[in-house]
């Protein structure tokens, strides 16, 4: 088995190794449940998967009180495994890994529902998160102005000017977005969604608990919603779960990423992708990675 801790996946790399999964017949839905343990100080994850040559499983800890301490929230490593032996072949960063492949699939979703000529973005948050959606979004997208929103306003101001292109704004910068990325760990929603342009296309990337929620049912009421599984999204997804307790969202009107990326096409209004990170993604790009360095 190699370590390959220093291999860090390109953004490129990963929305590559996404497409082809899904344009190969990958079925988000065949994906084993998340298995989620919860500690005091956190939860412990366990994430398996099995596609083509290769599984996986991915093992990763989640400790909200982390950054505060100067520490990442969500820590692991990734094992992967020849699939028809299920022999170790290497075992990769599962900090670096979910930061890229969950950018990944964003923009594979943004490619499929956004403007062509999107080029406004507005991002909520400041971590690594927000970091990888302004470098996946430039690849698929021309992006030319990024408008970040954070909490902290030092922290926003300092984030934002590591670009040339981006400056601090607030929640209401939504109103002239064309892309909007939530990158956060609320646990309410972060904007208005009436203030969103018809032409607007959302991802949330934020949470993969039903109780937490980035968006409201006014966004959800008036959007497409596009998730990487049906299954996932109504058993994991807060922003989809509460919008259909209160009946702003009916489970057949979802739109699964592999139909989208099998022709399916979305009617006018605002899009809505909602992502919790599956395994299946951990795998396509960790095995992507692995190929890259042998």
């Amino acid at each position: 088995m190699r370590l390959l801790l220093d291999a860090r996946p390109t953004v490129q790399q990963a929305i590559e190794a996404v497409r082809a999964a899904l344009a190969a017949g990958l079925d988000p839905d065949q994906d084993p449940p998340r298995s989620v343990v919860p500690v005091p100080t956190g939860q412990f994850l366990l994430m398996p998967a099995f596609w083509d040559r290769y599984a996986g499983v991915k093992v990763a800890s989640v400790a909200p009180d982390n950054p505060a301490r100067g520490l990442p929230r969500i820590q692991g490593h990734y094992l992967l495994m020849d699939g028809p032996t299920l022999t170790p072949m290497a075992l990769l960063d599962g900090v670096a890994l979910t930061s890229v492949r969950t950018a990944a699939v964003s923009a594979v979703a943004a490619d499929l529902l956004a403007e062509p000529d999107a080029e406004r973005l507005v991002v909520f948050g400041t971590g690594p998160q927000a970091e990888s959606h302004i470098e996946a979004f430039q690849t698929v997208r021309p992006v030319r102005e990024v408008v970040v929103v954070g909490r902290n306003a030092e922290r926003t101001q300092a984030f934002a000017a590591q670009y040339p292109f981006a400056r601090a704004g607030t929640p209401d910068d939504v109103a002239e977005a064309d892309l909007i990325a939530c990158c956060t760990s609320s646990r309410t929603p972060v904007f208005d969604g009436a203030k969103v342009p018809e032409h607007a296309t959302v991802v949330a990337v934020g949470s993969h608990e039903p109780a937490a929620r980035e968006v409201d049912d006014v966004l959800i009421g008036r959007s497409t919603v596009v998730v990487e599984g049906i299954g996932a999204a109504t058993r994991e997804a807060g922003d989809v779960m509460l919008a259909m307790e209160s009946g702003a969202l009916a489970a057949d009107t979802l739109v699964s990423l592999a139909a989208l990326a099998s022709g399916r096409t979305v009617p006018p209004g605002p899009r809505l992708f909602k992502s919790v990170g599956m395994a299946w993604e951990d795998l396509v790009v960790a095995a992507a990675t692995y190929e890259a360095v042998t």
